[in-house]
């Protein structure tokens, strides 16, 4: 009986084992089955919102516009600038060599997703505690750059791997690194290959030479940090660690690596624009559309822009600023220069572009004090008075008004050219009073002021505001022998195919003043600088110019020209601080004269055009004599001839109670 149990015992146990594995065997399949319909499941949720990949050279850009200075080097770039198309096999070897050794080596081993890199990239993650190294492979990227966003989630990486297969199966391996090459950003607004070896070497990518390849190379990972143009030591120390890379890889040799790094000299074609150019760069930018419409294509815009001329303005107002600025309270400046025809040369709309885009040489609205003077004396001079014609300097009181002199002194009996020279204010309203205020808005609307003026005689101070642009635009006719002056930036405006959309042509609005007025005008206004109230401008050549300084030193300004060169500086504070008696003789002189000195070092001095001096003669009539004359005509000792006022009539309403301003 034992034996027989034994027996029977024996051949039950090979059946318990068959069924633990079977039953292993059958879960292990119901749970592989479940598992793969949980993966297809997470890839069909992941992928039903891929974007649409049939049309891949159909992604949306942005057309560029691509601004050049005189010389022909690039200012600034608005949009996306895309390059000439490459093929792989046209561009040099050393190009997709630097590439694979950088960004993926095994680009010709895997399917798109490089499961070693990807272990590896994790090891050495781990090991150094922090992500030091990425698995993406150049076809991952590219499945990025061209279909998704760069968030970093789960879905964006799955989506990614997902489209990476796609491209795999789609395109060879030649044609995915072509695409990459054509279509990877570059910085600075550059999309491709080619676009960028124009920009950072001004040459196409055909020519790139061993180490501008290693350059371009290394820019994928940091677009901006290692541009070249921001920075060229930190660009050329990437450039090393690519041709590094190459030498690991098999691509160079160690002394083909060493020779290429120690060739920088490549570099020093790149010129990069500073923060300062984009306050001309917008100001430009936003007068494209005028000429040409609505940018649908690439677009080259050649600019008046002057590099040097920039980089001189931008050191006199940061000199000025750190200087003198810093113990009158100054906390913004703005600098225009521009050939008298209107060719603005240079502009510094503030401090710090970085901090703020507002461009105060184009945007803001200040009141020019004194410094609109001008319009007021050539408006005179039109109605027949003259530089010599003697003037009283003494109280007035309109209505309720008593405007005053900036020092609070009255100097008498003087001449109405010296009274422009020392910004004497009660002839300055006497003046407006006696020719009439429409007589002068007309006067400075003919000239180029576009704004709107006040119509009463504290315009004669300068209370209306205008932009440092349009002032200097309208001063610069008596730089001009009296030729109206538009500001104008842009030059030329041609398409991608280099065909030419806009050029500038003709010479603006034409005679404004006339010449003998003008020379009259410039030989007043030198005085300004040298005996008057702009003394500290004087650069030791032929130069005229005035100041202006608002109520309370809320703002100062320095307008002066020499018969080549138009500037105008103004500084005070954005929110209208007043500043710590800060004159228009006094920063923004000396911010002009520094501008100006080295602007026109190297250059003859040439003089203002000399005429006759216009003949004095019987000066119109104010129309109904409601606007000036009657007893204001007793404030002058012997004006020119003059008719006789017919006294009473009604006042102008003046806004300000006591306006202060002159120097």
């Amino acid at each position: 009986m034992a034996e027989q149990g034994a027996g029977e015992a024996g051949p039950k146990r090979p059946k318990r084992r068959r069924s633990v594995m079977g039953f292993l065997f059958r879960w292990t399949m119901i749970l592989g089955i479940w598992g793969l319909v949980a993966v297809l499941g997470v890839v069909a949720w992941y992928a039903y919102d891929l974007p649409d990949t049939r049309n891949l050279a159909g992604v949306e850009r942005r057309p560029s516009v691509t601004l050049l200075a005189v010389d022909g080097s690039v200012m600034a770039t608005f949009g996306d600038v895309h390059g000439e198309a490459v093929q792989l096999r046209d561009l040099p070897s050393h190009m997709p060599a630097a590439l694979l050794a950088t960004e993926d080596r095994r680009f010709y081993q895997h399917f798109g997703v490089d499961l070693l890199g990807v272990a590896r990239a994790i090891y050495q993650n781990i090991r150094a505690g922090r992500v030091v190294e990425g698995g993406s492979t150049i076809t991952q990227q590219l499945a990025k750059n061209l279909f998704l966003t760069q968030d970093r989630t789960t879905r964006r990486k799955v989506q990614e791997a997902l489209l990476a297969f796609w491209l795999e199966r789609r395109f060879t391996k030649d044609e995915i690194l072509t695409i990459y090459l054509n279509r990877i950003y570059f910085g600075s607004g550059t999309y491709g290959i080619d676009a960028a070896a124009r920009r950072y070497f001004a040459k196409p990518a055909t020519k790139l030479s061993l180490y501008e390849a290693a350059v371009l190379a290394g820019l994928p990972k940091a677009p901006s940090r290692l541009n070249p143009l921001r920075d060229p030591d930190l660009a050329a120390a990437r450039a090393g660690e690519v041709l590094d890379n190459m030498v690991e890889a098999g691509f160079l040799t160690r002394n083909e690596a060493e020779a290429a790094k120690t060739n920088r000299s490549q570099l020093a074609r790149v010129s990069g624009p500073s923060q300062g150019n984009r306050y001309f760069a917008d100001w430009a930018m936003e007068q494209v559309a005028g000429y040409v419409g609505q940018a649908t294509d690439d677009l080259t815009v050649v600019t008046t822009f002057q590099p040097r001329m920039q980089g001189l303005a931008e050191w006199a107002v940061a000199n000025g600023l750190s200087v003198e600025g810093a113990k009158g309270g100054v906390g913004q400046a703005a600098l225009v220069a521009m050939a008298p025809d209107g060719g603005v040369q240079a502009m510094v709309g503030g401090r710090d572009y970085a901090e703020s885009q507002f461009n105060r040489a184009a945007q803001a609205q200040r009141q020019p004090g004194s410094s609109f003077k001008p319009f007021v004396w050539l408006a005179a001079l039109e109605s027949g008075w003259r530089a010599e014609t003697l003037v009283v300097d003494q109280p007035v009181r309109v209505k309720n008004w008593s405007p005053k002199n900036f020092n609070g002194r009255y100097l008498g009996e003087m001449s109405l050219a010296d009274a422009l020279a020392q910004s004497i204010n009660t002839v300055a309203v006497q003046l407006v009073q006696r020719i009439g205020v429409e007589r002068v808005i007309a006067v400075a609307h003919r000239m180029g002021i576009t704004s709107e003026l006040g119509r009463d005689a504290s315009l004669a101070l300068g209370t209306s505001e205008v932009s440092p642009v349009e002032l200097a635009g309208a001063l610069a006719p008596l730089a001009n022998d009296g030729n109206g002056a538009i500001p104008y930036g842009i030059r030329e405006i041609r398409d991608r195919t280099g065909r030419i959309l806009y050029r500038r042509s003709g010479s603006g609005p034409g005679r404004v003043v006339q010449a003998d007025y003008a020379a009259e005008m410039n030989r007043m206004l030198s005085g300004t600088i040298e005996r008057g109230t702009a003394r500290a401008a004087n650069i030791g050549r032929p130069a005229a110019g005035k100041t202006g300084t608002t109520q309370d030193h809320r703002d100062a300004w320095f307008v002066g020209w020499t018969p080549d060169l138009v500037a105008v500086v103004w500084v005070g504070n954005d929110d209208g601080q007043p500043m710590k008696g800060v004159t228009g003789g006094s920063v923004p002189a000396t911010i002009w004269r520094a501008f100006m000195q080295e602007a026109v070092k190297g250059t003859q001095p040439r003089p203002f055009p000399s005429y006759a001096p216009p003949m004095a003669m019987v000066p119109p009539p104010v129309a109904d004599d409601r606007r000036g004359g009657g007893w204001f005509g007793e404030l002058f000792s012997r004006p020119a001839p003059a008719p006789s006022g017919r006294g009473g009539g009604s006042q102008p309403l003046f806004r300000n109670d006591d306006v202060r301003s002159g120097n």
